[in-house]
């Protein structure tokens, strides 16, 4: 197998570019070929098959998506309140909006899990790590509310991103005088987490 690290970069990108616009079903080593400019043959050269290759789009969403490390050592910095909390979910929202392909390959990911067993299992092992250091990561800032209150925070964000990307127009206008998505993420954050660090019953 070829072990050229950036023509295997090149190639992933491609394949999260083709599976974004044409869905899974669309995702073959001819358009992955295609779309990085590269001759017939090569993402075949590259790539165990397509599973491998739905592996490796996996791991590259998970980079392309991330946090800036930069960015959040500034914003950990300020009082560890509800205004922080927005802070950060104004920062997801707005990665989620600079690579919305990134997004939108995601989500075709989601999609493709519930028809391939192995595929659902290793990638619901992915989401769920993520989850999961979201909480730790959450108690472990001092930031208000515990793991309940980032379970919701996360369906909810979740949601409105989803609906962002694929049907902004759902949104618009839904609550007058509410913009989107900045101001239904204040909204979401108010209602969903405490001011300060008060936790529900069933946090933490």
């Amino acid at each position: 197998m070829a072990s050229n690290p950036e023509r295997r970069a090149a190639l992933v990108d491609a394949g999260v570019e083709v599976l974004a616009r044409e869905g899974a079903r669309g995702l073959t080593f001819r358009a992955v070929d295609g779309e990085a400019g590269v001759p017939v043959g090569t993402a075949s050269n590259y790539f165990g098959g397509r599973d491998d290759l739905l592996r490796q789009i996996d791991a590259r969403l998970h980079q392309r998506l991330a946090p800036d490390p930069k960015v959040l050592a500034e914003l950990m910095k300020a009082s560890k309140d509800r205004a922080l909390v927005t802070a950060f979910m104004h920062d997801l929202m707005a990665r989620a909006q600079r690579d919305r392909t990134g997004y939108l390959a995601l989500l075709e990911m989601r999609l493709e899990a519930t028809r391939r067993p192995e595929l659902r299992a290793s990638y619901t092992k992915t989401i769920r790590a993520d989850l999961e250091y979201g909480m730790e990561f959450h108690r472990g800032a001092g930031l208000p509310g515990g793991d309940e209150t980032v379970t919701v925070l996360y369906l909810a964000m979740l949601g409105l991103i989803l609906e962002h990307l694929t049907l902004p127009g759902v949104l618009e206008g839904v609550l007058p005088g509410v913009t989107v998505p900045d101001g239904l993420v204040e909204r979401i954050v108010a209602t969903i987490v405490p001011e300060r660090g008060d936790q529900g019953p069933s946090d933490g």
